[in-house]
């Protein structure tokens, strides 16, 4: 009786591992070795050190990333000059809306005169930013 009670009970915990890592090594290294491995750690960017060991003893393809902080700053100012950018686009559409709606022809084709020439200068604005940007990526973001 006592064994079919045993058949029926339910185990508890973690479910075993189907290739379970028994084996284990230990090597020293002096503080330059150690430096060096984690630095080349902390590039891969993987989050446990035994499992960067193993891919590294066997070959295994290492990805590093390298962050660079003006990069950074550079994308999120070029980001949000964007966005201002954008916003200008959407008040120069609401101008002129109002131009037509509120003018006679004559002054509304005035005053889109003064527009047209603060677009022209928008217009160069935005081919120095590209410029610019080309140039950026061209010197600081090569591909290695």
């Amino acid at each position: 009786m006592n064994d079919q009670n045993n058949n029926y009970k339910k185990k508890g915990g973690r479910k075993p591992k189907l290739n379970p890592s028994n084996h284990r090594y230990v090597f020293r290294l002096n503080d330059e070795e150690n430096d060096k491995l984690l630095s080349l750690f902390e590039e891969s960017g993987l989050s446990n050190k035994a499992k960067f060991i193993v891919s590294v003893l066997f070959s295994k393809e290492i990805k590093t990333v390298k962050i660079d902080k003006s990069v950074i700053d550079f994308y999120m100012r070029l980001t949000s000059f964007y966005s201002q950018f954008r916003a200008i686009g959407v008040n120069y559409n609401q101008v002129v809306k109002l131009l037509y709606t509120q003018f006679s022809d004559r002054k509304a084709a005035a005053f889109l005169y003064k527009l047209e020439k603060q677009t022209a200068e928008l217009a160069s604005l935005c081919k120095k930013i590209i410029e610019i940007t080309e140039n950026f990526n061209q010197q600081y973001m090569k591909k290695e």
